[in-house]
């Protein structure tokens, strides 16, 4: 049991004597280790302050160029890249609804009135969120314009989480595959796109594209899961029209009757 001796105190005995010139030695001992190990960090430090400071230097300018740059340049690049992009996505919007699309879409890529298409964007603002927006833009123009190999590659460098951009950029590619007469491949990112998002608008689209590719590929019992699917769980899809019918024709196919 430990012994807490009030100042003043005076031992009784030789044992109690011994015990408190233990108790400072030991006390000592400590104090001497700390001091010790005091002495050599500083030691350290002192010999390595040189070293030290250019880390601390190098992270500090880390931080400071990365928040600099976030601030002073990427922010402003972004503002001026969409407002550079504007008049493209105006030509894309009109060429989604009019009857000349043609001409519409290459405006859309290549500019028109002295403004920037959204090759230009790719191009000039290349790192930028609107640089990445001008490529699924781009993409859908050329698949429109039946350039599938081109269309195939702008949709690529596109990246996005939107809940309906990103299975359509997937499905895009898709689409242009079948052009290309690549099945598999087509088949492959309609997979994906229907996995990519659960909405009532994407999912049973590309659930539904997948299934007639897999009957065209000669899988019926793949077809007839993507069907069977749509009728379960999205039963108010506009594809619930053939629905029906192509679930009969896997069945038939699959020889499930």
């Amino acid at each position: 049991m430990a012994t807490y001796n009030k100042r003043g105190y005076k031992p009784k005995n030789k044992e109690e004597k011994t015990q408190n010139i233990e108790t400072g030695s030991t006390t000592a001992e400590v104090f001497n280790t700390l001091d010790q190990t005091a002495s050599k960090t500083e030691a350290f430090v002192e010999k390595n302050q040189k070293y030290i400071f250019v880390i601390i230097g190098l992270v500090a300018a880390v931080v400071l160029g990365y928040l600099g740059y976030t601030e002073f340049i990427a922010k402003p690049k972004q503002a001026t890249a969409m407002n550079d992009m504007f008049q493209a996505q105006k030509y894309f919007d009109q060429a989604v609804n009019a009857v000349e699309k043609d001409s519409l879409f290459n405006l859309a890529l290549n500019g028109g009135e002295g403004k920037f298409g959204m090759l230009d964007i790719i191009e000039e603002y290349s790192g930028t969120p609107a640089a990445n927006l001008a490529n699924y833009y781009a993409g859908t123009a050329y698949l429109r314009l039946k350039d599938y190999k081109k269309a195939i590659e702008h949709l690529n460098n596109f990246s996005s989480d939107d809940e309906i951009l990103a299975p359509l950029a997937k499905g895009n590619i898709g689409d242009a595959f079948v052009q290309l007469n690549q099945l598999d491949d087509a088949l492959d990112y309609y997979e994906q796109a229907a996995k990519m998002r659960d909405n009532d608008y994407t999912t049973p689209m590309y659930l539904y594209k997948a299934g007639t590719i897999s009957l065209d590929l000669g899988k019926p019992d793949k077809a007839l899961t993507y069907f069977e699917t749509i009728k379960e769980k999205y039963p108010k899809a506009s594809e619930m029209a053939m629905v029906e019918v192509l679930i009969g024709k896997a069945k038939v196919l699959a020889n499930k009757y």
